[in-house]
């Protein structure tokens, strides 16, 4: 049996070991979330290599937002965070609607949730606390490390952010979206409007991914399943994004550029959260296309793998990215990877690097995706996502498996 043939026939034991009632639309927007994360990061993060002398020279962040201008859209269409809070605000509340059904605590129901957030993240600190280390140790240069550390620990926001809505599904099950989103536009409003302290813009931190996140709980009460809704959602998003940026003088990127005055992710503002409001207006519209793809096997099979390890992934992803710049540099400055990223032929020298920081990332992923999936399974254990299926289907017997 060739190559080919094996992976489909992989991709089909998969297929059918999945539980019929399982949304895999909801997987399929997960893994579309996290992976655009990577993406992007992968496209506007870039590491110069500086003059530095002996073994270690100097490196320092930089994007290619600061010299392109123009390349504001590819934000738009990486930066899909907004399409992971809902998504998980909606298995959230399912969630927990199911566990008290089942007479599942509150205390066990959040221990197994956040366990398998923070476990990937312990592995994370404690590979790069020795890391950095070991750098300073052998007279690589703090600033170097500084921006090493930074870069590796930046989704870490993210984690505690997610953390805490997750705490508090059991109180914002029934909360409207519209009462964050209120609270986003008055900080807005005093923050840029009165000329309010910076720091009150963080008050957006919870309140910005706070929005997406209701959504998905109104998502699980029936209230987004009409493409009126939806529509709703991406028109008047997209329309508010626009009238922000064009308008009121709200950058055009989605993410943060270095030595920008305003970001508007670095606190969320109005006119990230209108656009996070666009993105899932259109991912509840692709809903039920996504669930009829993802009835192809091998479509299946790389979402499941992808859900499978998403933290691991989304953890280690700008890590990946370091090892490959590391090494590069004993072959010199290589374009698209040490040089300054101020031009077209920067973009498609980085479009040539992206298979091999994929490639690392997969090595990551072999290597701690243990501690996200704990202890290998025995062999009669079925998965989280699919299960073994051996005669009677278990989803016949026990009813819908949650995502």
């Amino acid at each position: 049996m060739t190559l080919p043939d094996r992976i489909r026939a992989a991709a089909r034991r998969t297929d059918e070991a999945t539980p019929p009632r399982r949304d895999r639309a909801v997987d399929a927007l997960r893994a579309f979330a996290i992976l655009g994360v990577v993406l992007g990061h992968w496209l506007v993060t870039a590491l110069v290599a500086g003059g530095g002398t002996g073994p270690h020279p100097t490196l320092h962040t930089a994007s290619p937002l600061q010299h392109m201008l123009w390349l504001a859209p590819v934000s738009w269409a990486f930066q899909t965070l907004a399409v992971f809070f809902l998504v998980g605000g909606h298995v959230a509340t399912r969630g927990y609607v199911s566990a008290r059904a089942r007479g599942v605590t509150y205390p066990r129901w959040l221990s197994l949730r956040l366990s398998r957030l923070f476990r990937p993240a312990a592995a994370v600190l404690t590979v790069w606390a020795l890391a950095a280390g070991a750098l300073l140790l052998t007279g690589a240069d703090p600033l170097t490390v500084r921006a090493l550390v930074k870069l590796a620990l930046s989704p870490m926001w993210f984690l505690l952010v997610f953390a805490a809505l997750t705490a508090a599904t059991p109180l914002v099950t029934r909360l409207n979206p519209l009462w964050p989103l209120a609270v986003v536009l008055h900080v807005d409003l005093v923050r840029f409007g009165l000329g309010a302290p910076g720091w009150l813009g963080w008050l957006n931190l919870p309140a910005g991914w706070l929005v997406p996140y209701t959504l998905g709980a109104a998502w699980t009460r029936g209230e987004l399943h009409g493409r009126r809704a939806a529509w709703l959602l991406l028109a008047g998003g997209a329309a508010a994004t626009a009238l922000l940026v064009a308008g009121a003088g709200y950058p055009a990127s989605m993410v943060g550029v270095p030595g920008a005055e305003v970001s508007n992710l670095d606190p969320p503002t109005l006119a990230a959260v209108t656009f996070g409001l666009a993105q899932c207006g259109l991912a509840l519209l692709l809903r039920e296309r996504l669930g009829r793809a993802m009835r192809r096997p091998l479509a299946w099979t790389a979402v499941a793998v992808v859900n499978l390890s998403a933290m691991t992934i989304f953890l280690w992803h700008q890590t990946a990215l370091m090892a490959v710049t590391a090494t590069g540099l004993f072959a010199g400055r290589l374009p698209g990877l040490h040089t300054v990223p101020d031009g077209p032929d920067w973009i498609a020298s980085r479009l040539v690097w992206l298979p091999v920081f994929a490639l690392a990332l997969g090595v990551c992923r072999t290597a701690f995706r243990g501690c996200e999936q704990g202890p290998r399974r025995p062999r009669n254990r079925p998965s989280r996502v699919i299960r073994v299926h051996r005669g009677r289907h278990p989803a016949s017997r026990r009813g819908p498996r949650r995502a």
